[in-house]
Parts: C-alpha cells; structure tokens; sequence
C-alpha cells in the first residue's frame, strides 16, 4: 500500500518563491496548503497541480492564522512542514526615509511570520515531531543601501529562527531557516540596479526543498553569493565600510 501524503504548509505561495517550492513540494509527494492574499492566484495554482489546495490568509492577521491552521488540519491532515514564506520588500533608503515603509515591512515580513508560529508551535511540541522553515534573505547577514527596512526584517527572521532552534530541538521540531540570494520574481522586479548571481523561482525552489530534505539549518544560496555576503558579515566595520564606499553609485 502507498503511505499516505505528508502535509506541507507554504505561505506567500501566489507568486514567486513560494509558488515554485509549492509545486516542487507537490511533485516530490507532498500535499500541499497554499497561502496566499489573492484568491485567483491560489485557484490557478490548484487548477494546475491537484495536490495543491487552497487557503487564502492575509498573515498580519493573527486571527486568520489560527481559523487556517485549524481549516488545514482538518481538511487535509497534521501539518508535518511549514514554509513561512510571505514576506515583502520596498526599496528604503533616506530619501526619503519614511517609518511607514519600515512598518509594513515589520508587519508582513516578521509578525506575519510569527502570526504562523503561534499557533503552529504549540501543535508540533504536542506531536514531538515537526518541521518549520522560515524564508529570511542574504540581505540579513550585512546591512545594504536602500534595504534598510528589508534587511531589518530579514535579520530579525535569522535570529528568531537561532534562538527557537535551540529551545525546539528538545522537542522534536526542526527548524530551519532560508536565506536566497537575488531571485527572479514580481518583488526583485521593483530593483533598478545589477542584480548579481540571478536565479529563477524554479531553481530557488530546487535549492529549498533539498535543503528542507537534509534538514540542515541554513539554506543559503546561490552558493557564490552566499559565501561573499557570509565573507562580508565577518569583516571588521571599517573594512566593509570601506568596500560599501567603492562600490556605492557615484
């Protein structure tokens, strides 16, 4: 007999990133809850791949975060694997600089990160078994021009996911965090500058789910971008200042 489908959970899955980890995750046998704001998104998505459902949320409500939690679970099943993926991004630099554009970005991309935890932790300590990833970004390692806000958010992920690494562990629950590099989507689409080392949804997805699979902590890529922006997370302050102002435009 085929064992049953274990159930993944991705959020921010409409678009970009987490449509193609959706659709990977589904092929490779999962079935699939997607999230998403937009109800279209979410139909055409399960139109196309039949062990994708469903489940429209806006994750800075916390309320909703619970009622779809509770709607997965009872529709589909226990939630093995949760993909927080949401998140924003809004170019913010000091012109002007402007504490709205930090809000919502705080808003989406943190809280509505932990709107997910709450109250899934509490259900995979009680199963002693579980497995949440959060997407952060390379932007976390190092602070960059005009992602002030970002990379904020993006840091803040990284560390919350070190610390509940720790305190989960005991408990059975893994938890991993993923940092991509540039990837081709409607949010990197807003930036008017090179974007090095480029990659499409689809790879990214790629890179995830064997990550996701090997369950080691950090998911970084792609590899080359990765190791330069870890390179730059170490260096002294004056040094990484003085290679921000050579490369800075003019």
């Amino acid at each position: 007999m085929n064992s049953p489908r274990r159930v993944a959970w991705v959020t921010g899955a409409g678009k970009g990133i987490g449509r193609a980890l959706a659709i990977r995750l589904a092929k490779d046998g999962w079935t699939v809850a997607a999230s998403a704001r937009t109800q279209a998104d979410l139909d055409a998505l399960a139109t196309e791949v039949p062990a994708i459902h469903a489940f429209p949320l806006d994750v800075t409500d916390a309320a909703a975060n619970d009622r779809v939690i509770a709607e997965i679970e009872q529709s589909l099943g226990a939630i093995a694997l949760a993909v927080l993926n949401a998140g924003t991004y809004v170019p913010t630099g000091v012109a002007p600089f402007q504490a709205d554009a930090f809000r919502s970005q705080f808003e989406v991309n943190v809280f509505g990160t932990i709107n997910g935890l709450a109250p899934l932790l509490p259900r995979f300590i009680a199963r002693k078994a579980g497995q949440v990833a959060v997407v952060a970004s390379v932007a976390g390692y190092r602070g960059l021009p005009s992602a002030a806000a970002y990379g904020a958010t993006k840091s803040a992920l990284i560390n919350m996911c070190e610390a509940l690494k720790l305190e989960l562990e005991p408990h059975g629950v893994v938890v991993n965090v993923i940092c991509p590099g540039f990837v081709k989507t409607p949010l990197t689409d807003k930036n008017a500058f090179p974007m090095p080392f480029l990659i499409s949804a689809e790879e990214a997805a790629d890179h995830i789910a064997r990550g996701l699979a090997s369950n080691r902590f950090e998911i970084a890529f792609p590899w080359v971008f990765a190791t330069i922006m870890k390179t730059l997370r170490i260096l002294p302050y004056s040094v990484f200042f003085a290679i921000g102002r050579l490369t800075r435009p003019r």
